[in-house]
């Protein structure tokens, strides 16, 4: 069993689906081929355990195809990406423990 994330045209996860193992073939195709066929979309392989492509591919999360990694929507006071922990840089928000609310 194996996990396969469908893109839309802007590489954004619109579905993660469970499928054959990534060395089936069915009809000759890889099931990446497969799959993209049937559901007429991009497919890439994601793992559940995070062993490939950084994380589990989530509904809404990006594929990006340079660094083949999974990253997480993208926060809109992002600073940036972190290159090695290929986490988004958001500014720290500072609570003043003296405030009440």
């Amino acid at each position: 069993m194996a996990h396969y994330a469908l893109l839309d045209s802007n590489n954004v996860v619109t579905n993660v689906i469970v499928g054959l193992d990534e060395d089936t073939l069915i009809d000759g195709l890889d099931m990446e081929t497969y799959y993209g066929n049937l559901y007429n979309q991009k497919c890439v392989r994601t793992s559940y355990n995070a062993n490939i492509r950084k994380r589990y591919a989530g509904i809404g999360m990006s594929y990006d195809p340079q660094r083949d990694v999974f990253l997480f929507e993208k926060p809109e006071d992002a600073l940036g990406l972190n290159e090695e922990t290929l986490e988004w840089i958001v500014p720290e928000v500072i609570v003043d423990e003296a405030q009440t609310f």
